[in-house]
């Protein structure tokens, strides 16, 4: 019970369709968190979606709540995140877990247009700053608070196939360390998770949809990548990091990037 009594936000928390049977990054913390005590808001814009993932900690006798709201939207992405202090009287985690790229016309340099880029930015970048404006004045009124950014380790990669994608998750490094200084001083902590190669519907099925490929063809190319093990992540090592981040025991920690990636970091340059 390392989260017992606190209450988490999880932006992200439903998941889409899949075709087999892996979880996503936000519904995994989602689980997580309230597996481990905490009062669980689940926030997506799929109302239904963060409905279900709410049911799921509650089938486990956890207890969690669900809302809609779109990081695009601010308003509704602002009465979501309020809402937990309203409910629960603290806000103690706020996860944010949202992230998108070729879906919204993400591509090479040559190809990517001006109104892709700034969707992109909008959603992936914008979209986090927003919720942590919103949660800020509630953990700086009670001392404390945990912010999780989940970024990716491909903003650090070289090669990367699209440009917005690993621009938008650099960005909201550089985001989290100001995050992280600018409010050491009421108690509030700002980390960074850096996935790597992962097996979530995000990652895999995405490029199914885009290549027309099998799964198993994906999840072999992908695992060749990965030094440790040559196999890919999964959402629960995202999730346990995240835990890790949100809990006492990284009450010291706060400003970094946390890699979560098989060791594929360590061979940048």
């Amino acid at each position: 019970m390392r989260l017992d009594g606190k209450t988490a936000v999880i932006i992200g928390a439903g998941q889409g369709p899949t075709t087999g049977d892996i979880i996503g990054n936000g519904r995994a913390t989602a689980l997580t968190f309230a597996r481990e005590g905490a009062r669980v808001l689940c926030v997506d814009r799929h109302l239904a979606s963060a409905e279900e993932t709410a049911a799921m900690i509650r089938d486990k006798g956890g207890v969690a709540e669900a809302a809609a709201a779109d990081v695009t939207d601010e308003t509704s992405l602002k009465a979501a995140v309020e809402s937990c202090g309203k409910r629960w009287g603290r806000l103690d985690i706020l996860d944010n877990n949202v992230g998108v790229s070729v879906e919204f016309g993400d591509a090479p340099m040559d190809s990517v247009t001006a109104e892709a880029f700034g969707k992109i930015m909008e959603i992936n970048l914008f979209g986090c700053i927003l919720a942590c404006r919103h949660a800020l004045p509630i953990m700086r009124a009670q001392g404390a608070g945990s912010i999780i950014n989940i970024s990716s380790a491909s903003a650090y990669w070289t090669g990367h196939p699209t440009v917005t994608y690993p621009a938008s998750k650099l960005a909201m490094v550089g985001f989290t360390r100001q995050l992280a200084i600018q409010n050491a001083d009421r108690g509030v902590r700002a980390n960074a998770i850096l996935p790597g190669l992962m097996n979530t519907p995000m990652a895999v099925d995405r490029r199914m949809q885009f290549t027309g490929r099998s799964r198993q063809d994906i999840e072999a190319e992908r695992h060749a990548k990965v030094p440790l093990n040559n196999r890919m992540g999964d959402a629960w090592d995202v999730a346990n990091a995240a835990l890790f981040l949100a809990s006492d025991e990284a009450r010291f920690v706060s400003g970094i990037e946390l890699p979560v990636d098989g060791a594929s970091m360590a061979r940048v340059g």
